[in-house]
């Protein structure tokens, strides 16, 4: 696990709902647990300049800097917007993040580990020349155009945030070396509004399930399993990159899918097996959105962290009395007693049938329809 303190300092202010104590809870969590002792912690530097530019223009890093070193807004950078407030300090931080993820990829693609996490990272919307969507450095491209640079001949990156991974998509979308596939709510009714089926990229590894809003986790995980699983199968990636931005959770005030906290956990063990079943278990694994700070984020990611590690936490489990004080002192908020929301997460496959009345089966229809023949895969079930 790549961690520094100073990964907090990425922080657009108090009434920005990207709040880095989201990360400080979770830190705290997985300590209480016991999850922070199956893990390496590992720290991090700065992305250099040299290894922001390869996804990033420099044009646009030394912009960041110039609003680094004085806070002033440059909104041809995109900072200075209310998503992307202008801060003092923010290459730094930025620079940061992207480096923590750095950290993961070379750990993982040089031996020194088999999994590797950053939930600092998964600022998945930031582009080329400009920032976007809370997000100033791309951190998962940036981890997969370094592997790229390294001689690893194809990366699939899976983004379950409830937002399209549009940056990603953005930076990968000619190349078909890198398949992203992106499970989020519908682009007509949430930002970015990107992320249609039929943006199938190079040779159709651009791959996006657009969710009806109000999905929750029976029809998200049918979703996900007639699209991720076939797929990576078939591309067969030497090293999996993913995206768990907890934004999908029925709580979340910036979104409207409906997942609990055992759902999301469900997704994170089956992309820990398709890891070990596609990618020789090669697994780098980024945080992303979630802005349910209290309730969501630190019980979904310390689950995230736990299996990584392949120690999952029994969500039965009880949160500690140590952490709900913690969470009292520092947010005022009453803290969650346990790690679980009380949901079994079932679902039912497309082995069945598919049922075209039913808004779910038809996004996952169309986006089968739309990748799966140019990946040599049958799009009926």
């Amino acid at each position: 696990m790549i961690w520094d303190d100073a990964l907090t300092s990425y922080n657009f202010g108090p009434s920005h709902p990207l709040a880095p104590v989201r990360v400080e809870l979770t830190m705290a969590l997985a300590r209480e647990l016991g999850v922070l002792d199956k893990v390496e912690l590992s720290g991090c530097g700065p992305a250099s300049d040299d290894e922001l530019s390869m996804v990033h223009s420099r044009s646009y890093i030394e912009a960041v800097k110039r609003v680094s070193a004085d806070g002033r807004p440059d909104l041809s950078a995109g900072l200075g917007t209310t998503d992307n407030p202008a801060f003092a300090g923010v290459h730094e931080a930025s620079a940061l993040i992207a480096g923590a993820s750095l950290a993961a990829a070379r750990a993982v693609w040089e031996g020194a580990a088999e999994h590797a996490v950053n939930v600092a990272g998964g600022l998945h919307h930031a582009m080329p020349a400009t920032a976007s969507g809370f997000c100033v450095y791309n951190d998962p491209a940036l981890a997969i155009a370094w592997l790229l640079r390294q001689g690893v001949s194809r990366v699939a990156y899976v983004d379950v945030d409830v937002h399209h991974g549009d940056g990603v998509q953005t930076i990968f979308y000619d190349d078909p070396r890198v398949l992203t596939i992106s499970l989020h709510e519908s682009p007509r009714t949430l930002f970015p509004g990107t992320g249609f089926p039929e943006e199938t990229g190079a040779e159709g590894t651009a791959v996006n399930v657009a969710l009806p809003a109000g999905t929750g986790d029976s029809g998200w995980l049918r979703a996900f399993h007639a699209v991720v699983p076939p797929l990576l199968h078939e591309f067969r990636p030497e090293i999996l990159v993913t995206q768990h931005g907890c934004d999908s959770h029925a709580l979340d005030p910036l979104a409207n899918l409906m997942l609990s906290v055992d759902g999301q956990r469900a997704a994170y063990a089956a992309l820990h097996r398709l890891a070990h079943e596609t990618a020789g278990g090669r697994w780098i694994a980024t945080g992303g959105g979630g802005y349910e700070l209290v309730q969501v984020v630190p019980r979904a990611w310390t689950h995230l962290i736990a299996e990584v590690a392949g120690h999952p936490v029994d969500p039965a489990t009880p949160t500690s009395q140590g952490w709900r004080r913690f969470v009292r002192e520092r947010t005022g908020e009453t803290p969650p007693l346990t790690m679980t929301d009380g949901r079994n997460p079932e679902f039912r496959d497309l082995s069945g049938g598919y049922d075209p009345a039913d808004p779910i089966d038809r996004a996952v229809m169309a986006t089968r329809n739309a990748v799966f023949p140019l990946h040599g895969l049958d799009p009926l079930p």
